[in-house]
């Protein structure tokens, strides 16, 4: 029989529902990125301190901080292309607030569907960290 020590202590394991305390915590960790770019962009630092926080305290936060960590990945390489083209052409300009528009939209989305337990997975990412 092995024991751990506290600082080897294996993860959580998922429970059936997660608790009103990681649900909190899940939706914190998907608005934290529009939290962080109302003051002033990077996004994607809002979900990984959450992420770096809770990852060994609870799978359904660690899974949910993931998911908008990427997610917030994502959007900023998209603003900065969108950025570049838009400083080459005029198309740039418009792609920069649908961009932005839709991952308002989409964390706003994810924020509501984890508070009520549900693992959201947002469409048109990608998984980086996995």
């Amino acid at each position: 029989m092995t024991t751990f020590s506290e600082s080897q202590a294996p993860p959580p394991k998922p429970s059936g529902s997660p608790t009103a305390d990681e649900r909190q915590w899940a939706l914190l960790a998907h608005l934290s990125g529009i939290i962080a770019s109302a003051l002033g962009g990077l996004a994607f630092l809002g979900p990984l301190i959450v992420w770096l926080i809770k990852k060994d305290q609870s799978a359904f936060v660690a899974d949910q901080a993931k998911e908008a960590l990427n997610f917030q990945i994502a959007v900023t390489i998209a603003l900065f292309i969108s950025f570049a083209i838009g400083m080459a052409t005029c198309v740039g300009i418009i792609l920069v607030p649908i961009v932005a528009i839709g991952a308002l939209v989409f964390a706003i989305i994810a924020a509501i569907e984890s508070n009520k337990g549900v693992a959201y997975r947002y469409p048109y990412t990608i998984r980086l960290v996995k």
